[in-house]
């Protein structure tokens, strides 16, 4: 009864504060995205990203090994295709001896215990920028699905621990499933971007891959065919279901602060693990705002990492996850 509860008694200090706290961020949370290029010697900044970069594989050396001695211990790898590799059906991503494919090798001779997991889709490969086969203006739904089975068997030979589908393909979950058992990999983990919608926070993730749709006749302008409509909540419970009966070790939400709502229903719906991506434009956000002096870059980028484990999230897929270890020390 008032007076003799009184909830600020702890809050009254740092000390009780910190004992009492419900959630608590640690280095474990994350999953590093990286951006891999050809070259040797290339760490080129990106300019929607400041402070984020595009590695070559002797950079990525470099990378992976501060990400390890910093006490993060996984990794999820994009890579940035040559145009003159690009075609509609993504034919450079079975290359055994791709860009993905030697990234894959190059995270695991340095480093061996980082978990590697590793992008499925063809946009990065398209020369439409689709995640998927295009034909008479439409994106092929089982085409598309065939290859992502097979680029994920390539990259669990080249040593993926989980291949990462992230273009919301119908069925794709339980085709790579079971062309990763029919080849033996029936270790390799999967995880599945279950609820991933048609956002604009992505831009300047496509500028880093330069994988945009092409603006181009009979070509799909957007992704809103495939990705969900961000006004959609009761879908994203039955994708990601749908998606763990297919086979998905771990789901996703993507992106991350404006669906926390989301994030709280699957992780109120499922049993296993739920990452989060906070995505390109939420960083790019922040780093603007702070760079103006609006905001502080700090205390917001960690209110932000914490409502995303608050909400439920059990991985947190972020390009701070640099920054805020070094603040967690």
């Amino acid at each position: 009864m008032y007076p003799y509860l009184r909830n600020r008694r702890l809050r009254a200090n740092e000390s009780i504060r910190r004992l009492v706290r419900e959630t608590v961020i640690t280095p474990d949370d994350f999953l590093v995205p990286l951006f891999v290029v050809e070259g040797k010697g290339v760490k080129e900044e990106i300019p929607s990203m400041p402070d984020y970069y595009r590695l070559s594989l002797d950079e990525l050396e470099k990378e992976v090994k501060q990400l390890w001695n910093m006490g993060l211990c996984a990794v999820l790898l994009f890579v940035k295709v040559a145009d003159n590799l690009k075609d509609n059906k993504g034919k450079e991503a079975l290359n055994p001896n791709g860009l993905m494919q030697r990234a894959i090798k190059t995270v695991k001779n340095v480093c061996p215990d980082m978990l590697v997991m590793t992008d499925v889709a063809l946009d990065p490969y398209s020369s439409f920028g689709h995640d998927g086969i295009v034909k008479d203006g439409r994106v092929l739904n089982d085409e598309t699905s065939e290859i992502l089975a097979e680029m994920s068997v390539s990259h669990a030979q080249a040593g993926a621990d989980f291949v990462a589908p992230s273009d919301m393909m119908d069925g794709r979950i339980l085709m790579i499933r079971e062309a990763l058992e029919n080849e033996g990999f029936t270790d390799t983990g999967i995880m599945s971007y279950s609820a991933k919608y048609a956002s604009a926070f992505y831009g300047p993730f496509r500028d880093a891959l330069d994988s945009a749709p092409v603006d181009a006749k009979d070509i799909p302008k957007d992704k809103k065919t495939y990705q969900m409509d961000p006004a959609n909540r009761f879908e994203a419970i039955k994708e990601t279901l749908m998606d763990i009966d297919e086979g998905a070790d771990i789901v996703m939400v993507k992106p991350g602060l404006c669906y926390l709502d989301i994030v709280r229903e699957i992780r109120n719906e499922v049993d296993g693990p739920v990452a989060v991506y906070q995505v390109s434009g939420e960083y790019a956000m922040l780093k603007a705002a702070a760079e103006k002096g609006w905001l502080d870059h700090d205390t917001v980028m960690l209110e932000q990492l914490t409502a995303i484990k608050r909400a439920g999230a059990n991985i947190i897929a972020s390009y701070f996850a640099k920054d805020a270890v070094k603040l967690l020390g």
